[in-house]
């Protein structure tokens, strides 16, 4: 997944002369993932960060799949990460609301090193391919904030590079080789020139990357064609895999649901598949899974052997965040009166908030990618239990953060999104 922040301002005569329109600031997150059981020391900071990247994660996902029909990948967390580099830039009403809309801790240095620590987590991450990487790309014609400067390079690990944004072309060209060396070529073209101008101040970038096996792969002799209901009308028959063996699994009974958790190779993420009980059942799922706590209901959920049923997928999905942002409560970051002086003496606003996503699973295991932009402008069981995923049905890959005794704390979703149809 990749974010991209961009901010944009006018010079002239070499001089700092900003006009009242806001820059542009853009924002993009890059990412692949694949979800296991982590073990993690207990640290305040961290944990705290991690159960507000749950909440944004369930309202996130709420919003965007109200005005995303089909099948969705997304990364709630490479979207949360890179609002929160531009949050802490921001002032004022504009603040306030990006950081209630995001579960940012109101003391500063909490946060910060809670991100900071989730960062260092993810690429400390074993078994499997997994890495997080934020960067900043100025403009020499707005100076940017040392201060600001500061934390985003300690406390999110930002490399900076400046670009000449009037040479659009060029510089979308630059951006884009990034993300794709991120996502190991998975995000391609997120940024295209007639996105960035002479006006652009500044863009930031967070990439997320996963590739993992599965702990236990499926076998793909037994991979057959079986019914998958898209509606309650409509069968087709989709490629779908098979495995006997022993997975944690639940009810959910407030949302009418199941779920089941697969571990990938070194046990530090999972795929939490949710599928409802009624063929018709997934609106009730989105419209309530905000309510429910994933976390107790693993920390409930017990092993047994399982007869598991599941289609191969894969997604690409290209969101444009700003209307499910704005309905989440960050709606000013998006106007001329917004307050981003805490990056530069320089009137700027957010016009975009783009996010590119790829997911693919199958018998080896998960690989996934997903880039975010966000645009500133001056004023982003007892015996063998069945469960045949053949319906529309929900899914995530989480990093189970746990403590020290190994006892699972918090679940920390890297990648959301649906399925309506594996074959579209």
């Amino acid at each position: 997944m990749f974010e991209r922040l961009i901010f944009t301002g006018r010079f002239v005569k070499g001089v700092s002369s900003f006009t009242r329109h806001s820059r542009k600031v853009l924002l993009f997150s890059a990412a692949a993932f694949a979800v296991c059981a982590m073990a993690d020391p207990s640290n305040d900071p961290l944990r705290i960060i991690a159960r507000s990247t749950g909440g944004f994660s369930n309202r996130f996902l709420k919003t965007v799949v109200e005005s995303n029909p089909g099948n969705l990948i997304s990364s709630p967390l490479s979207a949360q990460v890179v609002l929160a580099m531009a949050a802490y830039g921001a002032g004022g009403s504009t603040a306030t609301q990006m950081r209630t809309s995001l579960g940012i801790p109101a003391n500063n240095a909490l946060g910060q090193s809670g991100y900071k620590s989730l960062i260092e987590t993810l690429n400390a991450v074993k078994g499997v391919q997994l890495k997080m990487a934020n960067k900043i790309y100025t403009s020499d014609m707005v100076p940017i904030k040392a201060s600001y400067k500061e934390i985003t390079a300690v406390k999110f690990l930002a490399e900076t590079e400046s670009l000449d944004f009037g040479r659009a072309a060029t510089a979308a060209a630059s951006i884009n080789a990034w993300c794709d060396e991120q996502t190991n070529h998975r995000i391609k073209d997120v940024v295209t020139p007639d996105s960035l101008t002479p006006d652009t101040a500044l863009v930031l970038v967070n990439a997320v990357y996963f590739k993992g096996n599965w702990a236990t792969k499926f076998d793909s002799a037994q991979t057959e064609d079986r019914p998958f209901h898209v509606d309650a009308k409509t069968t087709i028959n989709v490629p779908t895999m098979y495995i006997k063996r022993n997975y944690r699994f639940g009810n959910i009974p407030e949302i009418d649901a199941k779920f089941i958790e697969l571990p990938y190779e070194g046990k530090e993420l999972s795929m939490i598949i949710i599928r409802p009980n009624q063929i018709d059942g997934l609106k009730r799922i989105q419209d309530n899974l905000h309510t429910v706590n994933l976390t107790d209901h693993l920390k409930r959920s017990y092993s047994n052997e399982v007869m598991l049923y599941l289609p191969k997928f894969k997604i690409e999905t290209t969101l444009d965040l700003k209307p499910s942002l704005e309905k989440m409560g960050m709606s000013e970051m998006f106007q001329n009166g917004a307050d981003f002086s805490g990056m530069a003496n320089a009137p700027l606003k957010i016009s975009k908030v783009i996010q590119k996503a790829f997911i693919e699973v199958n018998e080896e295991g998960s690989e996934a990618a997903a880039v975010t932009a966000t645009f500133i402008e001056d004023r982003c069981m007892i015996m063998p239990h069945e469960i045949s995923v053949d319906r529309p049905f929900l899914y995530a890959i989480v990093l189970l953060h746990k403590t020290t005794e190994g006892k699972l704390e918090n679940i920390v979703p890297l990648f959301t999104g649906r399925v309506t149809n594996p074959v579209p």
